[in-house]
């Protein structure tokens, strides 16, 4: 039976009450007795205490718990609060919360930006609030609003799955050069010599006789599987990493190099079909004559195991590649982090892009033999019965060298296209965090520094849920961002405190 998540033990409601009817200092005509800002905020959480504390502040921390939104907090919402504070998603639920500034369960678009806009990171670099995030969110009329669900849970990859297609597209011509490379037979030609001197020559004849379209030959199956491909990958290889991260937060390079491998091969199963399709397209073009090949024609003609075939030498190109891969990434980008810890987009993409080189071209002599056997051949043509087979075929008839045919294209077009899609991923798992228990990429945040000190002391009376108040609000700061001005500027007028409730009630 799963274990269950551990939750921080309720508070004796009675003990609450009488807690509460300590600091509680507005009374109303019935008697009942209710905390303003300051009475919740300052005097029983012990936060902004400060001479000089800035009034708007304390009101928007008091308004999480206020969630009648009427400028005091009532028994009830002290007691309710506190059960929010017991739950492991507490943090995503306070943020909400300050959001939710009607009490309705929805956040406009007027919301967050009242809120945001009272923040020390806007001061000092305002947002712009006709971006498309905003549209996305809110619409173009900024008329639709966000769910608790969708604000605490959505992510967007459809933006990754968008992005990474784009940066396919952008390096396809690359890797049809690499593909047609590969499939060239050094010797034994049917058609007695050479058809490209190079990769510059091959992409000089393609642009010639098949004009600009050519280089896309087989563009499709690869934009299908590109998406789904990297997705697997990269999920595979966070969720190994996250089973062989130690209590220290560190993980031994043996397992670093299994959690890449482990998603190399998981991704074969379903990217070998698309490649086979997508290679034999590559190649259709070097023959003007015959009938047309096409993407069906080629499904129908292999079947459904035929679509497998080259799956081993998939799978020996594929599981050495990212085994090589992901350890250089994060050794490369932890040599990049700065003073805190941080990785930047840049330092990103150029960890992506070193981490490319040795992994693409190292692997290439299994991407050749992946290539022919998946490619048709033609009258003339070597045939090849299996992996073995195919390697010592190519040794004796085309020498060492040939089995790195295509290297230097791989590398061009791998090492730019890992670089875009690492720093597209770690950036979206940035702006789009959601906790699911794991560990953050490395970089996306400072090194963790202690600030218990700064945090007020926990007296005797924060029982339950509020004996994680305070760190509860300093946590929705640090991890959102919404770092609220402690002190008054001089600019702004102090907000009384005394509200109509209080008007009525004092006697």
């Amino acid at each position: 039976m799963a274990a269950k998540v551990q939750l921080t033990k309720r508070a004796d409601p009675n003990e609450l009450k009488v807690i509460f009817q300590k600091y509680a200092s507005v009374v109303d005509k019935d008697g009942e007795r209710y905390m303003t800002p300051s009475d919740f905020v300052q005097k029983y959480l012990g936060l902004h205490t400060q001479l000089h504390y800035n009034p708007k502040t304390v009101q928007l921390l008091a308004g999480v718990a206020d969630t009648t939104k009427d400028g005091l907090i009532s028994f009830q919402e002290f007691l309710a609060f506190e059960s929010v504070l017991c739950v492991p998603d507490a943090l995503f639920i306070v943020a909400f919360q300050l959001f939710d500034k009607t009490g309705t369960g929805c956040v406009s678009f007027e919301n967050v930006r009242d809120i945001f806009s009272q923040t020390t990171v806007h001061h000092h670099i305002p947002f712009n609030w006709n971006c498309e995030f905003i549209h996305l969110h809110f619409g173009n009329d900024r008329k639709k609003s966000l769910s608790d669900r969708s604000y605490q849970c959505r992510r967007n990859i459809l933006c990754v799955c968008v992005f990474i297609a784009t940066g396919a597209t952008a390096v396809y011509p690359i890797d049809l050069v690499k593909t047609r490379m590969q499939n060239q037979r050094s010797t034994g030609s049917f058609v007695g010599e050479l058809m490209y001197k190079n990769s510059f020559d091959c992409a000089k004849k393609v642009l010639r006789y098949e004009g600009v379209f050519g280089f896309y030959r087989g563009l499709l199956p690869q934009l299908i599987g590109v998406a789904p491909e990297k997705a697997i990958k990269l999920t595979v290889n966070d969720f190994m990493r996250d089973k062989f991260t130690t209590k220290e937060d560190t993980i031994p390079l043996a397992a670093e190099i299994l959690a890449g491998g482990c998603a190399g091969g998981s991704q074969v199963i379903f990217t070998n079909p698309l490649e086979i399709v997508k290679i034999r397209l590559q190649v259709a073009g070097e023959i003007t004559t015959g009938p047309r090949v096409s993407a069906l024609s080629v499904v129908r003609d292999l079947g459904f195991f035929g679509l497998y075939k080259g799956a081993k030498a998939c799978f020996l190109r594929d599981i050495p590649f990212s085994a090589i891969y992901f350890p250089v990434y994060a050794h490369t980008k932890a040599s990049m982090a700065d003073e805190d810890g941080r990785v930047g987009p840049l330092q990103l993409l150029t960890a992506g892009a070193i981490a490319g080189i040795p992994a693409a071209s190292l692997v290439t002599p299994a991407d050749v033999i992946k290539t022919r056997l998946q490619v048709a051949a033609r009258a003339g043509q070597t045939t090849y019965s299996g992996v073995i087979d195919c390697f010592r075929k190519i040794l004796n008839e085309e020498g060492f060298r040939a089995l790195w045919k295509g290297a230097g294209a791989r590398v061009f077009r791998s090492s730019p296209q890992f670089g875009v899609t690492l720093v597209t991923y770690e950036l979206l798992q940035r702006w789009f965090y959601v906790d699911f228990g794991g560990h953050r990429p490395a970089g996306s945040e400072p090194t963790p520094k202690s600030r218990i000190s700064e945090l007020p002391p926990v007296s005797s009376e924060h029982v339950g849920g509020y004996h994680l108040a305070a760190a509860t609000f300093a946590g929705v700061e640090n991890k959102f961002g919404l770092h609220l001005p402690k002190f008054k500027s001089s600019g702004v007028t102090a907000i009384h405190s005394e509200t109509p409730k209080e008007q009525d009630g004092a006697s």
